[in-house]
């Protein structure tokens, strides 16, 4: 453990360095990372649509220090850095991340960007529930006409989403029609390929698996359904206070860049096939400070 002027005294370096770096400064920032490798955790949905490869490059080019990323579930994510074993995480479910910052693991965390979720199924369509407006409905449909269903059943973003959503459809989902991978995203879009069933996927990993034989039956905010299937991302610090090892520098230094407009363009010009997989959420004409502070946060606690 490091006490806690210690501790204040590396969050003061650390934002100098971000912001450092953010300006592009090479004769600041970037010399005092040169060389450093960030360990990132984060979800398996940056690294199949391939953004994690954009982004990393990039930052690596401004700053001389390599990235090493773990691609995970959120779930297992978060507790990579709760283990000290991850500088930074960028993940997707802010109930988890609230509760990860709560056990102050994590400090400093930003909105980074979105997209959502849809429900896809094979064309056929066998549950009908093609243009539904409310998924919790196509959630009830699916269930009441046993039809195949696959969960990622990690403890990921995307599945506690799904979860949330049976919650509200008043199901609790089992038996032969419901099966559960305990694999990322791409694999589970293959097994409802394989199995002509339905799942739950972030619009971007689904837009850039091309192969897949699968169409979108309910869609996300993006397209004008259900804020319910809106999927925002966050980045968080892992807090040096309580893991003395992680490169908390050079995690503000990337969480500083990736939030900067260079970052966020990179991201909102990041495509596949000519479809825009995620929208930049950092900057805002209107900042919402309260995205700092975990939900039901109050300050007499």
């Amino acid at each position: 453990m490091i006490q806690r002027r210690e501790f204040l005294g590396v969050l003061a370096g650390g934002a100098t360095l971000a912001v450092a770096g953010c300006a592009g400064d090479d004769s600041t920032g970037p010399a005092a990372v040169t060389d450093e490798t960030l360990t990132l955790t984060t979800t398996t949905s940056t690294y199949d649509t391939g953004l994690l490869d954009e982004v990393n490059a990039a930052f690596t080019d401004e700053f001389g220090a390599a990235v090493e990323a773990v691609a995970q579930g959120t779930g297992a994510a978060l507790e990579t850095a709760r283990n000290g074993d991850s500088d930074v995480v960028m993940v997707h479910a802010r109930s988890l991340e609230d509760e990860f910052l709560r056990e102050g693991y994590g400090v400093n965390r930003r909105d980074l960007m979105f997209n959502d979720f849809v429900v896809v199924g094979p064309p056929s369509d066998p549950a009908g529930i093609n243009g539904m407006d409310s998924v919790t409905e196509a959630f009830r449909r699916i269930a009441e006409t046993e039809s195949p269903f696959i969960s990622r059943g990690d403890n990921s973003g995307t599945h506690t989403k799904e979860l949330t959503i049976w919650e509200e459809a008043g199901i609790e989902p089992g038996g032969e029609w419901y099966s559960e991978t305990g694999t990322g995203m791409g694999e589970a879009l293959n097994q409802a390929n394989l199995s002509g069933a339905y799942t739950l996927s972030d619009r971007g990993t689904f837009i850039s698996r091309s192969d897949a034989n699968l169409d979108i039956h309910v869609q996300g905010p993006i397209k004008g359904g259900p804020e319910l299937l809106a999927n925002p991302y966050g980045i968080i610090a892992v807090n040096p206070a309580v893991h003395e090892n992680v490169n908390y520098d050079l995690a503000m230094a990337y969480i500083g860049f990736l939030t900067s407009p260079q970052g966020q363009r990179i991201i909102e010009n990041y495509t596949v096939d000519g479809n825009q997989l995620f929208f930049p959420r950092a900057l805002s004409e209107e900042p919402d400070f309260q995205q700092y502070v975990p939900e039901g946060w109050r300050s007499d606690r």
